[in-house]
């Protein structure tokens, strides 16, 4: 809209501790997200043990407009949905090329 820019990101069953944010300094915006799981099933009557990891990891990269304001940028998790609110910068009155003296 006119004042926001909102990216929805599908994160299913992840929590907000797993997803990381940032903006480098050439204005591109880091989505990292990483999901490292472990189950462990023991039973030490039949003498065994069962150990599965898995580990998901995600990246991407999104170049921001010019006219957003990366001060005020917010995030949310919720219900597996990541929402970035990318606010826009006011604009400010530009000044006119030529400036018009009256004559008196």
């Amino acid at each position: 809209d006119n004042k926001q820019y909102v990216m929805e990101v599908a994160v299913p069953g992840l929590k907000k501790e797993q997803v990381n944010m940032s903006i480098d300094k050439d204005g591109y915006l880091t989505l990292s997200i990483e999901n490292k799981n472990e189950q462990k099933d023991e039973n030490k009557k039949e003498h065994y043990l069962r150990r599965e990891f898995s580990y998901t990891s995600y990246r991407q990269s999104y170049a921001l407009p010019d006219n957003v304001n990366a001060d005020k940028i917010e995030a949310n998790v919720a219900d597996g949905v990541l929402k970035v609110v990318l606010p826009k910068v006011e604009k400010k009155e530009e000044k006119e090329d030529v400036k018009h003296i009256e004559v008196k």
